[in-house]
């Protein structure tokens, strides 16, 4: 059975960069056709899709977002990470990484979250 496992730092200060990784077990990250997603959701708020890497190394972002994130990721550990620059205090949230099968299923595996704050 695939787990998730989000880590990185609690903190950011604002305009500096988050930078997240999701180490897989249980599985494959270049398995096809998987797809690897950031999820996050601020206080009080709903869930929002950030982006995903594929199985084969391509990337999609949230256009709403695109313009300052990345993901990437380190198959020789089975990992994926997002990065995401210049930050605010409104990118406070619970950080998500979970996996899909293709485009258009529902995402079956979830890390348990963790909590970022932006705050100087």
């Amino acid at each position: 059975q695939v787990q998730l496992q989000e880590s990185g730092p609690g903190l950011v200060k604002p305009s500096q960069t988050l930078s997240l990784t999701c180490t897989v077990s249980g599985g494959s990250i270049t398995t096809s056709y998987y797809y690897w997603s950031w999820i996050r959701q601020p206080p009080g708020k709903g869930l929002e899709w950030m982006g995903a890497i594929a199985y084969d190394g391509s990337t999609y972002y949230s256009p709403s977002l695109k313009s300052h994130t990345s993901i990437s990721r380190d198959t020789s550990k089975n990992q994926f990470s997002l990065q995401l620059s210049s930050v605010t205090p409104e990118d406070t949230a619970v950080y998500y990484c979970a996996r899909r099968f293709g485009v258009h299923n529902a995402l079956d595996a979830w890390g348990q979250g963790t909590l970022v704050t932006v705050s100087s």
